[in-house]
């Protein structure tokens, strides 16, 4: 079956949304014989945890300049996020990469939060909740200084040096320890997140599946 496009009217209303915060810096152009700041990263294969979807593993090389917007079309709205090369280059450059290709498409969040010490949705798990990724894993970037006010998003994972394809979005704070490579910043549609959490979590704790499934249907960049 062949899938369908990205309404124009959708991708237009973002980009719109996105212009009124502060542009984003792509790519840094190459001038006068000098070339963009760059990063090695080491993405190991897992053939233990198996990709859930068909994907490569990412470049070695990743930009350490610059940000990238990243859209999110989910079935309680849009949200944008507006990731820093600068802070976490391979976890954004293995965001990326991900995102084109199609790894995220129509999957599901299946953990949603909201106690006292954590309010969070966690999404990139394709089969459930830290099952399911992309077939290989790469160091943390983090500082130890790391902290995860509201629409920060940062990679999730299983342990030191286990970031794969799970995610996090903070849609009101996380007392946790900075141990979570931060990505980036929700600019756009955190209303979205509000109407997530207002339609309920099935678990007393506050701490498990969301009463109506919260999906992704398509992640995407441009350019």
């Amino acid at each position: 079956m062949k899938r369908s496009r990205i309404p124009a009217l959708i991708v237009t209303t973002l980009v719109a949304a996105t212009l009124t915060t502060t542009t984003a810096a792509a790519a840094p152009a190459v001038r006068g014989g000098h070339r963009p700041p760059t990063v090695q990263c080491q993405f190991t294969p897992t053939p233990e945890n198996p990709a859930a979807k068909p994907v490569t593993l990412p470049r070695s090389t990743a930009l350490a300049k610059g940000t990238v917007d990243v859209y999110f079309l989910t079935n309680y709205g849009p949200f944008v996020v507006r990731m820093d090369r600068a802070n976490a280059p391979c976890g954004v450059s293995n965001f990326v990469h991900l995102t084109k290709s199609d790894f995220y498409d129509r999957t599901q969040c299946f953990r949603l939060t909201n106690s006292a010490r954590l309010g969070v949705l966690q999404c990139g798990d394709i089969y459930r909740q830290e099952e399911g990724g992309p077939g290989y894993k790469f160091p943390d970037e983090v500082t130890g200084q790391e902290t995860y006010p509201r629409g920060t998003v940062a990679m999730g994972n299983q342990g030191p040096g286990t970031n794969g394809s799970e995610f996090f979005v903070v849609h009101s704070f996380a007392n946790i320890p900075p141990n979570y490579t931060v990505l980036g910043h929700v600019i756009y549609g955190m209303s979205a997140f509000d109407r997530m959490v207002k339609a309920g979590i099935a678990d007393p704790d506050q701490d498990g599946p969301p009463v109506r499934p919260i999906r992704l249907l398509k992640v995407f960049t441009l350019g």
